[in-house]
């Protein structure tokens, strides 16, 4: 049963994209919103420099 469900999530996964549709807004962003900025912006260039 685990192995018939683990090959349909499989595929019906969406994509992954680097870049989606989110608004980022300064003036609503706390400083947990601008850290995680910050470490996506670090993971990003870190799998750029793969």
């Amino acid at each position: 049963m685990a192995e018939r469900w683990k090959k349909a999530f499989q595929k019906n996964r969406l994509p992954i994209a680097k870049n989606e549709d989110i608004e980022f807004s300064a003036e609503l962003a706390d400083s947990d919103d601008l850290e995680a900025e910050e470490r996506a912006a670090l993971a990003d260039a870190r799998q750029e420099q793969e």
